[in-house]
C-alpha cells in the first residue's frame, strides 16, 4: 500500500514537470510568426525557424534578446512589405482612377450623341426644305460633324477651318441650285466654276456673317469641351504614374520596422502607433505629397471647364444651333442672290447670259406660306430687309426644345453635376493619401501600440508634416532625394495648368455652380420646362406668350425698339425660343386674389 502511493504521487510529480517543460517549450517556440508568415503570404514557409535563435544576425529587426526572424525572413518582409503597400495605395485611388476614365468616356459618348443628334437635325433641314441640294450637300454635312468629333476626341482639328470647309464647299451648290438653277449646265467647265467659288467664297460673302458667328460659338462652346476630356486624359496619366511608384530603400527599412519587426519577437498582433505610421508613410510619400498643390489647381480647372462646357446649356446650345445658322446663311443667299451673281460673274467671269437671280431667290421651301408667285425683292446686303419678307420666312426659324423628354436624366448638365460632386472628394487626395493608410485597423492611437523599436503606451516621437521639406526632421525615414519619375509627373501637371488656363484666361470668371439653377428635382430627375433649359411649355392657347429669348450661345437677347426683336434680322444668328412662363393674367398674384376676395366680402354684406 505504501508502495503504491509512493508511486501516485511519482506519476503526478512527472505530470507537472511535462507540463511546465511543453508550456515552457511553447512560450519560447515561434508558433504564432510561422502561422503569421504563412497567412500574409510572405514567403516559404521553411524559412522561419522552429524555436528562437539568439545569434541571428539581423539588418532591419535588430533588438536584444532571442529573435524569430532570420536574414531570408527580412528579405521576405521587403518584398511582402512592398507590395502590401502598393497594394493599398491602388486600393485608396482606384475610385478616382476610375471616377476620371469613367467620367472620360461618359463625357465622350454624351458628345458624340449631341453631335449625331445635331448632324440629323441639321440633315432633315436640307431634306425638307433644300431638297434640290441635299443629296449633294449632305457628304459635307458628314465631313463637318467628324472634324467636329476629332476635335473633341483632342485630334489636331481646327473647328474654324472646318465651318469654313463647310462653307465653302457648300457656296458652289447653293449658287447652282439656289440661287441660279441650271446655271451649270450653261458652263464650259463645271468644275472650273465650282472651284472659283469654293477659293472666292470669304471674299464674295455670300452667307454674310452667319459662317464666322457659327464657327465662333462651336469654337468656344467645344473647345472647353475638349480640354475637358484632355484634362481627364492628363489626370489618369498622373494617377497611372503614382498607384504603382518606386519606394526607396529607406522606405521598405522603414516599413518592414513598423509592419514586420514585432513579429520577430513574437508579438504579432501588436499595431504601430498612428503618429509613427504617419512619419513612416509621409516619408515614403514626400515625393508624392509633392503633387498637392498641382493637384489642387488640376481638380479646380476641372471645375471650371465643365462650368464653361455644361453652364447655361452652353455646348448642347452651340451645337443645336448648328441647323439655324445653316439656315440663316442660305436664306441669306438666297435673298441677296442678284448682288452675289454680279459678284461671281465679275470674279470668276465664267457665267453667260443674264443673271438669274431676279427669278430664283425665292426661298425654296415646301409650306404653302411662300410659293413662287410671291418674288422676293433684290436688296443688298446693307440694305434691311423688308418686314413683309421677314414674316413670310419667319416661320423657318423654329424653335427647338432642349430637354427631349422631363423623364430624360442623361443629359450634359445632369452628367456634369454628378461629376463635380465626387470630384470634390478627391481634391486633397495626395496630401491625404498618407494619413488614409494609417488608418483603420492598421493603427492603434489610444492604446498599447508598436514604436518601432518596443511596445509603448503612446508615441514620443515628433509627427512631421507632407512634402519633401518636412521630411527633413523625420525620425523614422530619411528622404535623401526627390523620386525623379513623381517630379516629372509634378513638372508635366504644372505645365498642363499652365497651358489651360493661359487658353482660357477667363475660366475663373465664371459663376459659381450653385448659381446658374440646376433645372432638376431634389430626386435628380428632370423638370417638365424651365427658361434656362430652353425647352418648350405645353402652354395653355393664347394665353401664355412668348417672353424671353435665348440666343443660341446661351446669351439673353434684348427687345428692340419699336416692338422687333434680334430675331428678325436675318443676319443675326438663329435663337432658341423659350416658350412658357408665367400666364399675363394676374390672378395667379397672392395680392390680387386677396382684392378679388374683399370685393365679394363687401358685396355680400351690401346685400
Amino acid at each position: 500500500m505504501p508502495t503504491r502511493g509512493l508511486l501516485r504521487i511519482l506519476w503526478i510529480w512527472s505530470a507537472i514537470i511535462f507540463a511546465v517543460v511543453v508550456i515552457d517549450a511553447d512560450a519560447y517556440s515561434c508558433h504564432e510568426v510561422r502561422t503569421a508568415f504563412q497567412l500574409r503570404q510572405v514567403g516559404p514557409l521553411h524559412r522561419v525557424p522552429e524555436t528562437p535563435g539568439t545569434d541571428v544576425d539581423l539588418l532591419v529587426c535588430k533588438h536584444q534578446g532571442p529573435s524569430c526572424c532570420t536574414r531570408k525572413m527580412e528579405e521576405s518582409y521587403q518584398f511582402a512589405v512592398k507590395r502590401e503597400t502598393q497594394h493599398n495605395i491602388h486600393s485608396y485611388s482606384y475610385e478616382l482612377e476610375h471616377l476620371l476614365s469613367g467620367h472620360s468616356d461618359a463625357f465622350q459618348d454624351m458628345f458624340q450623341y449631341l453631335l449625331s443628334f445635331s448632324q440629323g437635325h441639321l440633315s432633315s433641314l436640307l431634306e425638307g426644305t433644300y431638297s434640290s441640294l441635299s443629296r449633294h450637300a449632305l457628304p459635307h454635312v458628314n465631313q463637318l460633324f467628324s472634324s467636329l468629333s476629332l476635335y473633341l476626341r483632342g485630334a489636331n482639328v481646327s473647328v474654324e477651318a472646318s465651318v469654313h470647309d463647310f462653307f465653302n464647299n457648300l457656296f458652289p451648290l447653293v449658287y447652282t441650285r439656289l440661287i441660279n438653277p441650271g446655271i451649270d449646265g450653261s458652263m464650259t467647265t463645271a468644275s472650273e466654276m465650282g472651284d472659283c467659288l469654293r477659293m472666292t467664297r470669304q471674299d464674295v460673302n455670300p452667307f454674310g456673317p452667319h459662317p464666322a458667328v457659327m464657327a465662333q460659338a462651336l469654337a468656344g462652346a467645344l473647345g472647353a469641351g475638349r480640354q475637358l476630356g484632355l484634362a481627364l486624359d492628363e489626370g489618369l496619366e498622373v494617377m497611372n504614374a503614382t498607384e504603382y511608384v518606386s519606394l526607396s530603400k529607406e522606405c521598405v527599412k522603414g516599413l518592414v520596422k513598423m509592419v514586420y519587426c514585432s513579429h520577430c519577437r513574437g508579438l504579432t498582433l501588436i499595431k504601430p502607433c498612428v503618429g509613427y505610421c504617419l512619419n513612416v508613410m509621409r516619408g515614403c510619400l514626400a515625393s508624392v505629397s509633392e503633387l498637392d498643390q498641382p493637384w489642387r489647381r488640376y481638380t479646380s480647372l476641372l471645375e471650371q471647364l465643365t462650368h464653361a462646357m455644361a453652364g447655361h446649356h452652353s455646348l448642347e446650345l452651340a451645337l443645336l444651333g448648328v441647323r439655324g445658322y445653316v439656315n440663316e446663311a442660305l436664306l441669306y443667299a438666297q435673298l441677296h442672290g442678284p448682288l452675289i451673281t454680279a459678284t461671281v460673274d465679275k470674279v470668276c467671269g465664267l457665267s453667260t447670259g443674264e443673271p438669274t437671280g431676279t427669278q430664283t431667290t425665292n426661298p425654296e421651301v415646301t409650306t404653302s406660306t411662300v410659293t413662287s408667285s410671291s418674288p422676293l425683292p433684290s436688296a443688298a446686303p446693307s440694305q434691311p430687309l423688308p418686314e413683309q419678307w421677314l414674316g413670310q420666312l419667319a416661320h423657318l426659324r423654329s424653335s427647338f426644345p432642349l430637354k427631349p423628354s422631363k423623364n430624360n436624366k442623361h443629359n450634359l448638365r445632369t452628367l456634369s453635376r454628378e461629376f463635380l460632386m465626387y470630384l470634390q472628394r478627391y481634391r486633397s487626395f495626395f496630401a491625404a493619401l498618407p494619413e488614409m493608410l494609417c488608418e483603420g485597423e492598421n493603427v492603434v492611437d489610444d492604446s498599447t501600440c508598436w514604436s518601432g523599436d518596443d511596445v509603448v503606451e503612446s508615441y514620443s516621437g515628433r509627427v512631421v508634416g507632407n512634402g519633401l521639406h518636412a521630411q527633413r526632421q523625420n525620425p523614422e525615414v530619411k528622404v535623401r532625394t526627390p523620386n525623379p519619375t513623381l517630379a516629372e509627373v509634378k513638372e508635366r501637371l504644372e505645365r498642363f495648368n499652365q497651358e489651360t488656363q493661359e487658353r482660357f484666361p477667363k475660366l475663373g470668371q465664371l459663376e459659381p455652380w450653385d448659381q446658374l439653377g440646376s433645372g432638376e428635382t431634389e430626386e435628380g430627375s428632370t423638370t417638365d420646362c424651365d427658361d434656362e433649359d430652353g425647352c418648350q411649355a405645353s402652354g395653355d392657347g393664347q394665353g401664355q406668350t412668348s417672353h424671353t429669348e435665348v440666343s443660341s450661345v446661351g446669351k439673353p437677347i434684348g427687345r428692340q425698339p419699336g416692338g422687333r426683336s434680334q430675331h428678325e434680322n436675318p443676319s443675326k444668328p438663329p435663337s432658341v425660343r423659350v416658350i412658357g412662363g408665367s400666364p399675363s393674367v394676374s390672378l395667379g398674384r397672392p395680392w390680387t386674389l386677396a382684392l378679388l376676395f374683399a370685393a365679394l366680402f363687401l358685396q355680400w354684406t351690401l346685400f
